[in-house]
């Protein structure tokens, strides 16, 4: 795409989509064409193991040309409904990059509104680089935010499962009720709202 005059290229996606609890955070990235053999290993970040992304996500965030993480808190999903935090979330991080990319490649879905051409990619994260990257960036954005967020609320595990339905989160939340961190518009949570506690809400913030 560079070399058809459309570049900067920049890929868009998101971590947290299908969890229950935590923010959604959805990246942006443009890379710069000499970087992509350094950058190999790069896949969609739910293959790759912990250490593998820590190591990428500092790589790409020290030499990507622009990058972007934007932190759509739970309230703000409640309020606007997922898809529509999703797609303003990608918004979001494509105006919030250092260079105006020429073209968008995002993960599976089109994203209406964006300010460049754009192209959807069936599996794009593991099959462009920008996309990958900025998956990456999203996952180890979300996971620390979601192990500090177990510190400020004890009691979740939000650690281990980082918000997703699992039996464990599920068991946490039937024992203690929901937590001001949960997405209150979802079904299984919502089902469980009896003996909800008041803890504190910590803060959340993008990085660009």
């Amino acid at each position: 795409m560079h070399r058809s005059g459309l570049g900067p290229v920049a890929g868009v996606d998101e971590a947290g989509r299908g969890a229950c609890a935590g923010p959604l955070v959805v990246a942006a990235c443009v890379l710069k064409p000499t970087q992509l053999t350094s950058l190999a290993d790069l896949d969609d970040s739910k293959r790759l193991s912990e250490a593998t992304r820590e190591t990428l996500y500092k790589a790409v965030t020290r030499y990507a040309q622009s990058w972007c993480a934007i932190v759509i808190d739970a309230g703000e999903i409640d309020r606007i409904g997922i898809h529509v935090a999703n797609i303003e979330g990608m918004r979001r991080a494509i105006a919030g990059l250092d260079v105006t990319p020429g073209y968008v490649l995002s993960d599976g879905f089109a994203v209406p509104g964006l300010t460049a051409p754009s192209l959807p990619v069936i599996g794009g994260d593991g099959a462009a680089a920008c996309i990958a990257a900025a998956s990456i960036i999203a996952k180890v954005t979300r996971d620390r935010i979601m192990v500090a967020m177990d510190s400020e609320l004890p009691g979740y595990d939000f650690a281990i499962h980082k918000g997703y339905s699992t039996a464990r989160h599920m068991s946490c939340i039937d024992r203690i009720g929901p937590s001001r961190q949960h997405r209150m518009s979802y079904r299984n949570v919502r089902a469980r709202v009896l003996t909800s506690p008041e803890p504190t809400t910590i803060g959340l913030q993008d990085e660009c």
